[in-house]
């Protein structure tokens, strides 16, 4: 049986152009893309292949954890 879950990437802009992207709830899966969308779809195949390497080894998959929230701050 198959479910959906949702993983939140953070996106930084790398020195050197592009994106450097990872996710805070799976600890290590980090990728990165010279564009947005290549970001976006490298991310995506680092946390299948994260996933199933954990299912492999019979470990349980992570529930998404991490809480963003965007804070003020007057300067």
């Amino acid at each position: 049986m198959s479910k959906t879950l949702f993983y939140k990437a953070i996106f930084e802009p790398a020195e050197e152009g592009g994106y450097t992207v990872y996710c805070p709830s799976l600890p290590g899966c980090i990728s990165e893309g010279d564009t947005y969308d290549e970001a976006l779809r490298n991310i995506r195949e680092a946390i299948d292949l994260y996933l199933e390497t954990l299912k492999d080894m019979g470990k349980s998959v992570p529930r998404e954890k991490s809480h963003v929230v965007e804070v003020e701050c007057v300067v």
